[in-house]
């Protein structure tokens, strides 16, 4: 296989320098975020997701539905409320309802029956009748227990009088006392029944129950206004777990159901968000998948209507059910992510998929766009967006304090919160960001990207502006500054960043421990990345592998430890690429085993990007040829080729710490433009090493603590890097270490 490189080769790498300056003429437009201004549109201060916008736009005209699949953070929540303010501007006053919705009683205790009216009209019928029963109660006679109270009273003066001739009798005939006994006890309790009655009926005439008991079955026949355009008129409902209540409604428990005072169906009915909203807003449908409402929701979807039933429980409204149906003429705006496409796309056939497309639009949303003019100049306004975001932040929490004490007032309060001594000349306002600093966020939504674009996971990048402007007020500087925005890119780290930071220390004392051990042969620095599921972010980290081949062994290879299918059958890739090294210096087989350890790799390893530095420790262990620790290597190795692998840039700065005593890194040919976001704020140059193109990064100001980055299209190329030897030298040495194999193993047989 031919791997010179050529002139064209050189010149495609060099080009790598001009991106700093190319990058510098996109940004030209600007010095500061001060002059840049922020479109009226609300659409339009969404970025990046242009396919989106355009799907929104055309919803709104048509008024259809709309299902936005993508990662958090990615801007479908912000797009569902653009959308409203959108379709309030252009529509709202068509399509918010008009009509109040009233319950009347159905055909019998357990059904109601629903009306649309006009709100005027309604109001002066439920008025009319009230003032009709309050006529009717008037003519009801005045609650009295009067005939109850003279009949006790009666009795009870018999009582007492049985009592007096029965104790007079006594002093003649002892034994009447007894009947005396009796009759004074029954006087004591028709006295106290007497008091009971009275103040029952004192009661009742104070709050004029008797009358409202009397026309209850009047009052129960008035209609529920269940309902009010004029008092709830949201165009849009967010619904955050959707369920069979909150989207159609039912009927409450009725706390009055015994003593024959029950209250009537359609005085306990309640509307869900499908009756009074136009617009409803699912913001995350794997809850609508939890609660299993997708069944009623795509019967309502296709109807345009449902009918009103009570809860599955036993209990007061389970019976109850409405005669006729309630409009629900929505407008479904619909996110999710791609694990509940998935299983939307099984559940019926993809039912309420096709629904949507019906009406509406399926939209991708974008995970990543290019590095164009016109995207820099929608981060440049995302970033000038954010500020003002902080601007009235600030202002909501330190707003009242600003006007009564000043900034000094707020400068005191701010040293006790932080508990130091902050500037004199302190002040609590939001910076604008310089270019450089702008670049400095471009550089981050490019090492979160891939295939040169720029992450659209935007909701991670909020924390680190905010983060960068905080910096930028405590260092007093009059913009945000590169060091501000890496600062607060070092602070804004996910958990998986937090967990791979204490990684990367660790990796950090087992590479100096095993250098002080070993000669480094068969020992070499892999690089491996992990990726945050919350905000796309990748992480890299140093990965120490030790290998061996063992000659006269079992003809394979063994890679200890969890290690996934896809890294099984990488190593076996090198067993195979090595292999065929024998094969072509015509190796006599003896057999080779081969050994693969990732040191202390505890988590596992996936993926193939390992497979050049295994065949590179391999080859080491065979010819005893020490490996350079101070360059790392990266790539997927099939047959000689080294093709491209994911996770480049941030592998590359995982051992571009200068603690780490590293000196530059192998990566595939290819990868060529994931170096482009490292030479963002940084001095470069390029250089080569023999034959073989790279890229020197000073990590320093003035061209100090240098960094190699070696661009490789074959292992051979890896190898000289690696191990300071060229293909010929390499299949020399590996010539005659065959050759030792085979006469030992015939001296050992002959012995």
């Amino acid at each position: 296989m031919k791997t010179d490189y050529t002139e064209k080769d050189y010149k495609w790498i060099s080009e790598l320098t001009d991106y700093p300056k190319n990058l510098n003429e996109k940004t030209g437009f600007f010095k500061d975020t001060s002059t840049i201004n922020i479109p009226d549109n609300p659409i339009d201060k969404i970025i990046f997701q242009e396919k989106a916008k355009s799907a929104i736009r055309k919803i709104a005209q048509n008024k259809g539905h709309i299902l936005m699949v993508g990662r958090p953070g990615t801007g479908k929540s912000m797009l569902a409320n653009m959308f409203n303010i959108v379709l309030e501007k252009s529509m709202g006053d068509y399509l918010k309802p008009k009509k109040t919705i009233a319950a009347f009683p159905g055909k019998d205790n357990n059904h109601i029956r629903f009306a649309y009216e006009e709100p005027e009209a309604l109001d002066k019928r439920i008025s009319q009748i009230n003032r009709n029963i309050d006529i009717a109660s008037n003519n009801v006679k005045e609650f009295s227990l009067s005939a109850e109270i003279n009949s006790i009273k009666k009795v009870k003066i018999y009582l007492i009088l049985i009592a007096i001739i029965s104790a007079i009798a006594g002093f003649f005939f002892q034994p009447a006392f007894i009947l005396t006994s009796l009759t004074g006890i029954g006087a004591i309790f028709l006295f106290i029944q007497e008091n009971n009655q009275k103040t029952q009926e004192k009661i009742q005439r104070e709050t004029n129950s008797g009358k409202q008991n009397m026309v209850k079955h009047l009052t129960d026949m008035i209609p529920e206004i269940l309902f009010d355009p004029r008092e709830e008129n949201k165009l849009m409902v967010r619904i955050s777990e959707p369920n069979s209540k909150n989207m159609k409604g039912g009927f409450r428990h009725d706390p009055y159901q015994s003593g024959n005072l029950q209250t009537p169906p359609h005085k306990r009915a309640f509307l869900g968000a499908h009756a009074k909203a136009p617009v409803l807003y699912i913001d995350e449908l794997k809850t609508l998948i939890k609660t299993n409402y997708m069944s009623d929701l795509l019967e309502i979807m296709q109807n345009k209507k449902f009918i009103l039933e009570g809860g599955g429980n036993s209990g007061s409204g389970a019976a109850d059910k409405s005669e006729n149906s309630l409009k629900a003429k929505n407008i479904i705006i619909a996110c999710c992510n791609y694990d509940t496409l998935a299983y939307l796309q099984k559940e019926g056939d993809g039912a309420f998929l096709s629904r949507i497309e019906d009406k509406g639009e399926v939209v991708n949303m974008e995970n990543s766009v290019p590095e164009t003019k016109k995207h820099i100049h929608q981060i440049v306004q995302y970033i000038k967006q954010e500020i003002i975001s902080f601007e009235k932040e600030i202002k909501d929490a330190w707003g009242e304090i600003l006007k009564k004490e000043g900034h000094e007032g707020v400068k005191q309060r701010c040293e006790h919160i932080f508990g130091k001594k902050l500037p004199e000349d302190y002040k609590l306002i939001a910076r604008e960001f310089s270019k450089e600093a702008v670049c400095e966020i471009i550089k981050e939504l490019r090492t979160r990207g891939s295939d040169q674009k720029l992450t659209c996971i935007l909701r991670p990048v909020n924390g680190i502006i905010k983060t960068a402007e905080f910096n930028a007020i405590f260092d007093n500087a009059p913009v945000v500054e590169p060091k501000h925005v890496q600062n607060a890119i070092k602070e804004h780290i996910s958990l998986e960043g937090g967990l791979s930071k204490d990684v990367i220390q660790s990796k950090k004392d087992l590479k100096k421990y095993i250098n002080s051990l070993t000669d480094s042969i068969g020992y070499v620095v892999g690089l491996a990345v992990i990726e945050s599921k919350s905000s796309g972010q990748m992480f890299g980290q140093p990965l120490p592998i030790h290998c061996q081949i063992i000659s006269g062994g079992l003809d394979t290879v063994i890679a200890s430890g969890k290690i996934g299918d896809i890294a099984k059958g990488a190593a076996q890739n090198v067993r195979a690429s090595i292999k065929k090294i024998f094969s072509k210096i015509n190796a006599p087989y003896i057999g080779h085993e081969m050994h693969i350890e990732y040191i202390q790799a505890h988590g596992g390893v996936e993926g193939d990007s390992a497979s050049v530095a295994i065949a590179t420790g391999l080859i080491s262990d065979y010819i005893k040829q020490p490996v350079n620790q101070k360059i790392a290597i990266t790539g997927s190795l099939t047959g000689d080729i080294i093709l491209p692998v994911g996770g480049v840039t941030e592998k590359i700065r995982s051992v571009m710490d200068i603690d780490l005593n590293m000196e530059g890194v192998c990566i595939p040919w290819q990868n060529k433009h994931d170096i482009e976001p490292l030479l963002i704020n940084k001095e470069n140059e390029f250089v080569k090493y023999d034959n073989i193109p790279a890229i020197k990064i000073f990590r320093k100001a003035g061209k100090r603590e240098a960094f190699n980055i070696y661009f490789c299209k074959t292992k051979y190329d890896a190898y000289k890097i690696m191990l300071g030897l060229d293909q010929n030298e390499i299949e020399t040495k590996m010539s005659e270490r065959s050759k030792n194999d085979f006469d030992m193993k015939q001296n050992l047989k002959a012995a």
